[in-house]
């Protein structure tokens, strides 16, 4: 399972800053995809040795007083369930606050390590002042200052310190997880496939309760299914919690060879299920975009084809995914998306020989060869396969640094054409010879 790491406290204590000190990244703006997420809300930390996810609860709440208080103590509530650590951030500029204060009354009540970061503490006349937050009544407590960064190197330690190195279940079988958002209907595609009956599925060893791992044996398939929809039905805060899909969702993804993103055709894409499409597309899973609650739209005038056309525009540039329109109620085509999950499975462990590579580099580079620099010629003198556990290829050239996006992306759509990468996003890197 993915640990996860979340940083919760109020509205402009530092949580963000501190998030990316933790993912080691200085600006949050990573994706400049528009409406895709409304800053960096996942990262991935690594600290002595040990992996984990990074989530600011900053960047899910909207800014509006009434439902601000209510919807941060559901995030803090969400966290606590989810998150392996959490930092509890404070802000010595401004004192305990009321809401600091309920925040603890709840933190304080679960048995999950809780570090309090008392950010802000920038001299020493604050260092005194800091102190009146032990009153909260944390054992962890840390002084911090996420702009400068001082003190950050004693909070990641403890961090690690709390993060076990997760054992991953059998690698041989494929992993299939079912991500979305809650109303998306992941659980009747499940049941679908594996029958209404999910209390007879065996139980995998080394499953935690977050997710239960069924292997699906049925018509000549060998799967692992990871389903964290139908685990522990939450109270009904949840359901339309942004926060809380995508924290299930990271989840699912971190286990996952290939993610079934699953949207509701009634709505079409939206920006959440976007968020989820990123973070598997950020973590190298294999992807299928399966469409369901079809048959509610097939009454409708619009084809599969526009819609197609509209979902690929969206996710660009990398659309090179299935996507399959299903219904899980009425079992249309459930087995289509298994077959189209099991093929991204292939093409995401497709090895190329370096000879193999090498022809098709030099056909590529016939058609359209490396644009000059400054009156400089690129050469692209080799091409190999890097042993990743996606498909990654490393191109050898005298001027790396020059090369331009557009034609890295060139090389690309030419390796992903010759030899069927569909679902698998691929790494292109350029180096020195």
């Amino acid at each position: 399972m993915g640990n996860i790491v979340a940083i919760v406290g109020r509205p402009n204590v530092g949580k963000s800053t501190l998030f990316n000190r933790l993912i080691g990244e200085r600006q949050a703006i990573i994706d400049d995809v528009s409406g895709v997420t409304r800053d960096r809300i996942y990262g991935r930390s690594y600290w002595n040795g040990k992996d984990f996810n990074v989530v600011d609860t900053g960047g899910f709440v909207q800014n509006s007083d009434d439902v601000f208080e209510a919807a941060i103590r559901d995030q803090v509530r969400i966290a606590i369930e989810e998150a392996t650590v959490l930092v509890f951030m404070v802000d010595v500029a401004t004192g305990i606050t009321d809401l600091d204060e309920q925040l603890s009354n709840m933190l304080r009540k679960t048995d999950k390590p809780v570090l309090l970061a008392v950010n802000k503490v920038d001299n020493q006349e604050r260092l005194l002042e800091a102190n009146e937050f032990w009153s909260l009544g944390f054992e962890e407590t840390y002084f911090l200052s996420s702009i400068s960064g001082s003190g950050s190197g004693e909070l990641l330690d403890a961090i690690a310190e709390r993060i076990e190195n997760v054992v991953p279940v059998d690698d041989s079988l494929p992993k299939f997880a079912i991500v979305g958002q809650p109303n998306a209907g992941k659980s009747s595609f499940i049941n679908a496939l594996v029958g209404e009956d999910r209390n007879i599925v065996t139980d995998i060893a080394g499953t935690t309760r977050d997710s239960i791992h069924t292997r699906y044996t049925k018509y000549d398939k060998d799967f692992l299914l990871i389903d964290t929809a139908g685990i522990r039905k939450k109270s009904k805060v949840h359901e339309n919690l942004e926060f809380y899909s995508v924290m299930r969702a990271i989840k699912a993804i971190e286990d996952a060879d290939v993610c079934f993103l699953m949207i509701d055709a009634t709505f079409g894409i939206e920006a959440q299920d976007m968020s989820i499409f990123r973070i598997a597309q950020r973590r190298n899973k294999g992807i299928v975009i399966l469409v369901n609650k079809w048959d509610l739209m097939e009454k409708e005038t619009q084809t599969a084809k526009l819609f197609e056309d509209e979902l690929k525009g969206k996710i660009a540039p990398f659309n090179d995914v299935p996507i399959i329109f299903i219904s899980a109620t009425e079992k249309q085509r459930i087995f289509k998306a298994i077959e189209a999950g099991i093929k991204v499975h292939e093409n995401r462990n497709r090895k190329v020989t370096t000879s193999v590579l090498n022809e098709v580099l030099k056909e590529a580079m016939d058609r359209v060869p490396p644009p000059s620099h400054r009156g400089k010629f690129i050469k692209i003198k080799y091409i190999t396969q890097l042993p990743t556990y996606y498909p990654a290829f490393a191109l050898f050239c005298n001027y790396p640094k020059h090369i331009k996006a557009s034609y890295k992306n060139y090389i690309e759509n030419f390796l992903r054409e010759r030899f069927d990468f569909t679902g698998v996003p691929i790494g292109v890197f350029f180096r020195k010879k």
